[in-house]
This record gives structure tokens, sequence and C-alpha cells, in this order.
């Protein structure tokens, strides 16, 4: 499903995320047309690569790094009845790691698909 608005950016989900939406019963179609509205500007920009994007018909929140532009990653998936938000210690830890992921060579991101760390979607075969 490769959309012209994605352009090359490649898009994610990490292993622990990707069992989150399992369980959710959040489908990548739903992600992939989520991270066209980021894209697009429409989700909280956190600061430091760090997205927040409601999903699932507003009953969850999602937590998207980027950096650079090159890579998209949800990394972590809340319910809203469960949490208001993230707390202040998270948000800088992920801010940390939208940097790590920014640096990430291509053999690196390679890699953490290999090991099943990260999947990628929102990709035409």
């Amino acid at each position: 499903m490769l959309d012209k608005t994605i352009g090359k950016a490649r898009v994610f989900k990490t292993a622990w995320f990707s069992k989150a939406a399992r369980k959710a019963l959040i489908a990548d179609e739903e992600l992939c047309t989520a991270i066209r509205q980021v894209m697009l500007g429409q989700a909280d920009d956190l600061g430091g690569g760090v997205f927040k994007k409601r999903l699932d018909k507003n009953r969850s929140r999602s937590i998207v790094l980027a950096r650079g532009g090159r890579y998209w990653v949800y990394e972590y998936l809340f319910a809203k009845k469960d949490r208001a938000n993230i707390e202040d210690r998270e948000l800088t830890e992920f801010r940390r790691l939208a940097r790590i992921y920014e640096k990430l060579a291509e053999q690196q991101v390679d890699e953490l698909i290999r090991n099943h760390d990260w999947m990628e979607i929102c990709h035409g075969d």
C-alpha cells in the first residue's frame, strides 16, 4: 500500500507496539492512514521528533517518533481510558530515542527488521 503522501519516508512499528496494537484491534491500514495525517501536521507535536496521534476512533493514543524525515516509528500505545498523557520523564526518553533513530544507518535499520524489533508498514510489494 504505497501512498504518494508518504513519499520516501519509511514507516515502522516496534515489536512492542505491534503487540499492543494487535490487542487493541488496530490494523496496519489504520496506522498508515494516521501516519499520513501526522505528516500533514494533524497530530500533537510534542517537540524533539515526538508526536502523539489519536487512533481507534479516539480510544487510543500512539506515540510516533520521527526525526529528519527518514523514519517514522510507532513506538508506544496507550488507551485514553487508562491514562491522560505520558509523563515528562517519558517524553524526555522518547526525544532521546528519536535522536538515536535519526542517526541509524540503513544496515542498522535492516538489522532491526531482521531481528523483528521493527516491522515496516505502509509499503508496496
